[in-house]
């Protein structure tokens, strides 16, 4: 006679810490380089692979959360993640440990600009380390995109459709999401209440609306006033990658506001590649060149605060609802969605990288260091930055 014996149920990954989960981000945002692509696939990597600190589930729901608000990618997920696994006080300290380092360095950069008048090695290191970056969101975009699609082909289908258009347009459009989210929960767990999902799917995507808030303040009110408004408005306006604000930074920065010059604005998208972290902090550089450390500070809260506001807004409704079934195939979709937005963008940001015989070499050898050896991403941005300088200084000086 047979007697089934019950097995066991394996245990459960162990959850991460507020303490460890707020060190892990400080650290991220230190020695994080390669822009929003591959720092949410560094996330990915460390907190669902190999530490197994956080579930798939919550990833997904946190990047999908991330691409459907306002505000950097990076960012967004991780205030998603943190708020998602510690409630608002998590959000808060991994949004501050996230941000803060690479806040520092480009105030500290920001110093040397203006006491010297110019940096031209900053372009210089721009030219090795931006090219080399595509190589680490190649492999970033390429590693998120086999794990969150699988072998589905509904959401490999959705990935390519979002690549192409985000090609094609040059932009992120958080609509696409939403609606990649709808087609999949309607072929996967179909709704009694499709109206309510899309009232509820409107009301997600009503927050860009900030996007047609005055440009400027009124001319009585002081500059600093002016950088917040500016800069808050800025942050709701970007969906995705960071760099989807710069020509939205250019128009307000240099031809409405005329706080910077061409080449100081050039100068600023330059910091924002040799620095780890958000790719926008490089708005505390823009800010500290218009009105000193509290220009740089409040800029940096503006192009903020169109982040954290959504989280506390919404996130408590994902978070209440992340079992039900209509809403986990809505994450698939729009997490597919945002795999083939972030694929799209790694051929837009090399296209801009990637310009000439040195970068492509560079960009080329970066892509299979990384992939062969596996080194750590600062090695390799910190030997780039170095050939970088020493191709710029044979041909431009």
């Amino acid at each position: 006679m047979n007697v089934d014996v019950a097995q066991p149920e394996p245990p459960a990954p162990p959850r991460a810490g507020l303490l460890s989960l707020t060190s892990y981000f400080l650290k991220l945002g230190t020695i994080g380089f390669g822009g929003p692509v591959a720092l949410v696939g560094y996330m990915h990597r460390d907190l669902v692979e190999r530490r197994r600190w956080v579930t798939e589930e919550t990833y997904r729901l946190a990047l999908a959360f991330a691409q459907m608000m306002p505000g950097p990618l990076a960012a967004q997920c991780a205030i998603a993640l943190a708020y998602f696994e510690h409630g608002l006080l998590g959000a808060s300290l991994v949004g501050l440990a996230f941000v803060l380092p690479s806040f520092v360095m480009v105030v500290a950069l920001s110093m040397a600009y203006v006491a010297f008048g110019g940096l031209w090695w900053m372009q210089a290191l721009f030219y090795g380390i931006g090219a080399a970056v595509i190589g680490i969101i190649a492999i970033a975009a390429y590693k998120l995109s086999r794990s969150t699609n699988k072998a589905d082909p509904l959401l490999w289908a959705i990935f390519a459709t979002l690549a192409i258009i985000t090609v094609v347009s040059r932009a992120e459009l958080a609509i696409f999401f939403v609606l990649a989210g709808l087609v999949v929960m309607l072929a996967k767990a179909p709704p009694t209440w499709a109206r309510m999902v899309t009232r509820r799917a409107h009301a997600l995507y009503a927050l860009p609306l900030l996007q047609f808030a005055p440009a400027a303040s009124d001319g009585s009110q002081s500059v600093l006033l002016d950088i917040l408004l500016f800069f808050t408005k800025a942050g709701a306006f970007v969906f995705g990658s960071g760099l989807a604000v710069v020509p939205f930074l250019y128009q307000g920065v240099v031809q409405d506001f005329h706080w910077l010059s061409e080449q100081q604005f050039t100068d600023a998208v330059a910091v924002a590649m040799i620095t780890p972290g958000p790719v926008v902090i490089t708005v505390a550089f823009i800010g500290y060149l218009v009105a000193g450390l509290p220009g740089a500070s409040l800029a940096a809260i503006g192009i903020f605060l169109p982040v954290f506001i959504p989280v506390a807004v919404f996130s408590p409704w994902f978070k209440r609802h992340r079992d039900n079934a209509q809403l986990k195939a809505f994450v698939q979709g729009a997490t597919a969605a945002a795999t083939g937005a972030i694929t799209g963008s790694v051929v837009i940001l090399g296209q801009r990288a990637i310009f000439d015989i040195p970068t492509a070499a560079i960009g080329l050898v970066s892509l299979g260091v990384l992939w062969r050896f596996k080194p750590h991403e600062p090695i390799v941005v910190a030997a780039a930055g170095v050939s970088g300088l020493v191709i710029w200084s044979v041909v431009h000086r």
